[in-house]
């Protein structure tokens, strides 16, 4: 589970941050150069580079060379931090102009670039935005990727629906990564290796006789990825099956989804 979510501040002081709307980005505190940016920027650094539970006001201060209390004028604390963090990162997300294209490029697009994302700030697939930060970040970046489902005969909640099932598909291919990244860095072998040292152990505790196919279908899984998750593969194998359920929920029409039952099971 996350351990971070978004919106978890003060909603009225995160909002005048995110949107700059307050005074304090000139910068209250005795050193005078100082901004919001600057702060936001450090603390990016540290989670890029250690993960978010290194990112601490009294990390961040000691970072830019001021007291943490002098960074308490500027972010009210680690929520409101978290929201300008992942909210300056959406801003800085390369959005590919995919217009004309067919909408299966332009879906494709908008799951590279928030992988994209991932690969870049890890710490970003961490969080939870189930209450998402509601800066200009943010607002772009949904306003670009809808565009992608616009014009498809999808009613607008439909679009927010398919939004948000890629979305959550990337974010746990993300974690899914990392997590093998993990593995791979605490143990000092990759995946491969770790299956050849520990296949003998295996051997002999397994009954092949007892699990036919999961040993027949493993050992297949395995020879073609090298290992018995392979998170580039689980990527594309997964995105194509998602964008065969958008095809077919296009496919279908507003009047026969119309008909459909809902999640109630109503009409």
């Amino acid at each position: 589970m996350p351990t971070e979510r978004t919106s978890a501040g003060d909603p009225a002081r995160t909002l005048q941050l995110l949107w700059r709307g307050s005074s304090s980005d000139r910068g209250r505190g005795p050193r005078r150069g100082l901004s919001i940016d600057a702060v936001v920027e450090a603390a990016t650094a540290i989670a890029d580079a250690e993960g978010l539970d290194a990112v601490t006001m009294r990390r961040v201060a000691k970072e830019l060379g001021v007291v943490p209390m002098t960074l308490y004028t500027y972010v009210p604390g680690k929520a409101e931090l978290l929201d300008l963090m992942l909210d300056a990162a959406y801003a800085r997300m390369h959005r590919t102009d995919t217009t004309g294209q067919p909408w299966r490029e332009r879906v494709t697009a908008i799951a590279e670039e928030n992988k994209a994302l991932a690969d870049r700030h890890p710490w970003a697939a961490t969080v939870s935005t189930a209450r998402p930060p509601l800066g200009p970040g943010q607002m772009a970046k949904y306003e670009h990727e809808l565009s992608a489902l616009d014009g498809l005969g999808l009613s607008d909640v439909e679009m927010d629906d398919c939004l948000t099932h890629l979305l959550t598909f990337v974010q746990a291919c993300a974690r899914a990564a990392a997590d093998t990244r993990a593995a791979q860095h605490d143990s000092a072998m990759n995946d491969q290796q770790w299956w050849e040292l520990n296949a003998p152990l295996l051997s002999r505790v397994l009954d092949e006789n007892a699990y036919p196919t999961a040993v027949r279908v493993g050992a297949a899984a395995g020879a073609a990825h090298g290992s018995a998750y392979d998170p580039g593969h689980a990527y594309a194998f997964g995105l194509q099956r998602v964008l065969d359920a958008f095809a077919a929920l296009i496919d279908r029409g507003p009047k026969d989804r119309a008909g459909c039952p809902t999640a109630s099971g109503r009409t």
